[in-house]
């Protein structure tokens, strides 16, 4: 893994925005929600949650000389499986589309779902920067799809970005996973296609997730994403943005969250190293016994059993490596309770958002992955590759952390979704996405 960037760290130094800042989320919700998530990360399942009709509604069309800018709007269909978890704001999902006047074949009409990475509220961004340049330089037609807790979306009482529970971001990631299929059936009665979904950061790994769910071939592009966001959340400097000492007193305080959920997660990442770190949190201190057998009979096993890099607990090791510990060397009850709630946040974030969890899409030879070398966000050490999970995708890198990737690449990100449309429209429609001209014009740029 390449060093992380400097540039991300003092950027989210100075960003002044906490999340989950009212904790985990009610538990009988968590239950509910992860309950749901092995039917929503099942294609076979999923693709009966959302009916081939589903009613969208477009509430508005604005006509220019060469596109369309239509707004519409519809209840998202997670409300109808489980409408509790779902705040009222949140609970009609609105969006965008830009079409060309005239597209250059009747043939081809592809359309692209854009979906908003964390602080992209509205359409603008996503419009100036992806859907407009994409109309001009391949006539791909795009959907801006307004996150929910988001925008006209967002609860009243929460500011800014700032999601107020752990809960809510699966509660997101549900309601995209099905929006997304919603918009897809209304664009195949719409006579578009090829259909392909992409997004930058946190859009990015929602659009892996619902471009997983679609029942039919398409183009998945995530952009500045990867396989989890359970390393985003406990390595990556957004982890400096969230108040643990609250996430460890309700963890501790409550017992549903030991006895009852941890019971519900399933990890791709349960390796043995994983599957001890959490064994030695919840039995401390008579796991010091069982690691030290451990340690005579293999210091090297030990080693690779628990990793200090992977799982913070290098002040565990330390007090193990002496043969008889004392009480001050022994880890503080403030930093166990810390390992608890690591290991349940990365527990927890894995069981919902884990590509491992959820079905491979139909083709992943589609599908482009652009990911930043230096990304301290998006940490990919330690974890699966997304290439274990969808053989045959495309993995481009840019050499710079998630901030530089995401100011100054937007052409790569372009580039990316239209390679692969282009791709796709070859493979399965038997001619190509580009024009002469513009397969010219590209070449020169390129």
């Amino acid at each position: 893994m390449a060093p992380p960037s400097r540039l991300d760290s003092m950027y989210r130094s100075i960003m002044l925005a906490k999340f989950f800042t009212k904790g985990w989320g009610k538990p009988e919700n968590l239950k509910r929600l992860f309950a749901f998530r092995k039917v929503i990360s099942n294609r076979e399942t999923c693709k009966h949650l959302v009916d081939a009709n589903y009613p969208i509604i477009i509430d508005k069309v604005e006509k220019h000389p060469n596109y369309q800018l239509l707004d519409g709007h519809f209840l998202s269909p997670f409300v109808n499986h489980l409408p509790e978890v779902v705040p009222e704001e949140s609970k009609i999902a609105r969006f965008q589309v830009l079409l060309p006047t005239n597209w250059p074949s009747e043939a081809l009409r592809p359309m692209c779902l854009h979906l908003a990475g964390t602080g992209d509220h509205f359409y603008w961004r996503r419009r100036l920067l992806m859907a407009r340049p994409l109309l001009k330089e391949a006539s791909i037609g795009s959907i801006m799809l307004e996150n929910p807790f988001y925008g006209s979306r967002k609860p009243k009482t929460q500011r800014r970005s700032s999601l107020h529970n752990v809960s809510d971001i699966f509660v997101m990631g549900g309601c995209l996973i099905l929006e997304s299929l919603a918009l897809f059936h209304w664009c195949e009665r719409e006579g578009f296609g090829p259909l392909g979904i992409s997004g930058i950061s946190m859009g990015g790994h929602m659009a892996s997730l619902a471009g997983c769910s679609w029942h039919k071939p398409l183009p998945i592009i995530p952009c500045l994403s990867w396989t989890t966001a359970s390393q985003v959340f406990t390595h990556g400097v957004m982890s400096a943005g969230i108040p643990w000492p609250l996430l460890q007193n309700q963890y501790s305080s409550d017992h549903v969250y030991q006895d009852e959920i941890w019971k519900m997660l399933h990890s791709p990442e349960e390796s043995s190293a994983f599957k001890a770190g959490v064994h030695f949190s919840r039995n401390y201190p008579s796991s010091l016994d069982h690691i030290e057998s451990l340690k005579e009979e293999s210091s090297a096993k030990l080693s690779n059993l628990i990793s200090p890099e992977k799982f913070q607990m290098k002040p565990v090791l330390n007090s193990v490596n002496t043969s008889n510990p004392k009480p001050k060397e022994l880890m503080s009850a403030s930093e166990l309770s810390r390992l608890e709630a690591l290991n349940f946040m990365r527990g927890i974030m894995d069981e919902c958002t884990h590509l491992g969890n959820f079905t491979s899409p139909i083709d992943p030879s589609l599908s482009i992955v652009v990911t930043a070398e230096h990304d301290a966000y998006v940490p990919r050490d330690g974890i699966k590759s997304i290439s274990e999970l969808w053989k045959g995708c495309d993995i481009r890198y840019i050499d710079a952390g998630h901030i530089a990737a995401f100011l100054f690449n937007h052409g790569v990100f372009r580039k990316a979704i239209i390679d692969a449309f282009e791709k796709t429209a070859q493979k399965y429609y038997g001619q190509s996405l580009l024009t002469e001209s513009t397969k010219i014009e590209r070449d020169i740029n390129s």
